[in-house]
């Protein structure tokens, strides 16, 4: 058993059963002699010694109960101290003394509120029966400073472990709190993947769909444009596969696993856009202003409205070309993604088109418009403050 939970358990018994023992072998023992030049010496009765023996073990074993019932505990040391003003073999040990101490001591670290009132009370009662007998100045200042003192110093440690307690719940809710927030992060970021995961696959499948009706238009006619359709869709579902491979071992990692891979970037628009042209969609790809190092959600998020903009032209504009605008500006990124086919859509089938990349933008308080081009086509333009993706 551990050192302090034996002290919790048993420590008071040990404590009362060292001070019974030590008051016993001090009252049949005790001799006091008269003051040199006095003549003979005073032994106490035999009789006198049993009722101090038997007063003096009631009081030391009563320290068995001193956290549970210190008000009592003092009760009764102030009753012992009331016969040791008539017993002299009990008013001369010194081991009743240390048991008063620690009963003072016991009241004011184990009571509170009207308790601990009513135990400052006995606490002055005490002194005063201690002193009554022989009262002095000087004997009523030692006493009040030794049981006073006691009184506070069980006070003061009750102040401390009251702090404590306080400072572990503190401690316990700010560690709850904290995992609440974790929980809340990796809920937060296995929804972002989700989204993540459902780009990828809608933009290949679409890639897939037109590279396999482009290769089957040609087929008869011109095998090697068929060929290089057949390329396009296996390169396309190769890198689609691996991403989603990706994207679902984090899903099935531990929360505390989740390791993003770098994610889709701006800077990667070169490669979408040559994807998007080999699908059979002409892309011009135009940077305007000094490129400057964007914000990973407002980064990731550009890169997104880009990617779901082409891939809506490319499943519905029909026969058309495309145009790419990124915009730095100081406070802002600016998009713009037109294309002059005829047709236009507000959502792939599930509801992750356009109104996708609204939540994207309204998500760093941006703003967004989209809809027809004057003279024919389909336009989305985008704004996002650099800023709320600083914050």
């Amino acid at each position: 058993m551990p050192l302090a939970r034996f002290v919790r358990i048993y420590g008071d018994w040990v404590l009362a059963l060292v001070l019974a023992v030590l008051f016993q072998i001090e009252v049949w023992t005790i001799d006091p002699s008269h003051p040199p030049g006095d003549v003979g010496t005073e032994v106490f009765s035999s009789t006198e010694r049993a009722a101090a023996a038997a007063t003096g073990l009631v009081l030391t074993l009563s320290l068995a109960w001193r956290r549970r019932t210190p008000l009592a505990v003092l009760a009764l040391a102030i009753a012992v101290s009331v016969l040791a003003n008539l017993l002299a073999v009990l008013d001369a040990a010194t081991t009743p003394a240390v048991a008063l101490v620690v009963a003072v001591y016991s009241v004011g670290a184990h009571t509170e509120g009207l308790r601990a009132s009513i135990g400052g009370l006995g606490t002055a009662a005490l002194i005063a029966v201690t002193v009554a007998e022989q009262f002095s100045l000087g004997d009523l200042l030692l006493i009040a400073t030794i049981l006073g003192g006691a009184w506070l110093a069980g006070r003061a440690m009750r102040y401390r472990r009251e702090r404590e307690h306080v400072l572990e719940l503190l401690t316990v809710d700010l560690e709850r709190e904290r995992e609440e927030k974790a929980r809340a992060a990796v809920a937060e970021e296995r929804v972002r993947i989700a989204r993540e995961l459902h780009d990828v696959v809608a933009h290949a499948i679409s890639v897939i769909v037109l590279q396999a009706r482009g290769g089957r238009r040609s087929l008869a006619t011109d095998p090697g444009e068929t060929r290089e359709a057949l390329d396009m869709i296996e390169a396309t579902g190769s890198e689609a596969l691996a991403e989603m491979r990706r994207l679902l071992g984090m899903l099935r990692r531990d929360d505390e696993e989740i390791a993003l891979a770098p994610q889709p970037s701006l800077r990667y628009l070169d490669a979408l856009a040559a994807q998007v042209r080999e699908a059979g969609l002409p892309v011009d790809l135009s940077v305007e202003g000094e490129p400057t190092e964007l914000p990973p959600g407002v980064d990731l998020s550009a890169y997104r409205i880009v990617q779901e903009a082409l891939t809506n032209a490319l499943k519905h504009a029909g026969p058309a070309t495309a145009r790419v605008v990124v915009r730095y500006r100081e406070n802002d990124l600016e998009l713009e993604i037109a294309d002059t086919g005829a047709g236009a859509s507000t959502s792939d089938g599930e509801g992750h088109g356009l109104a996708g990349m609204r939540e994207r933008v309204s998500l760093y308080g941006g703003k967004i418009e989209t809809g027809p081009r004057d003279g024919g086509g389909f336009a989305v333009r985008a704004r996002l403050p650099l800023d709320s993706g600083r914050s």
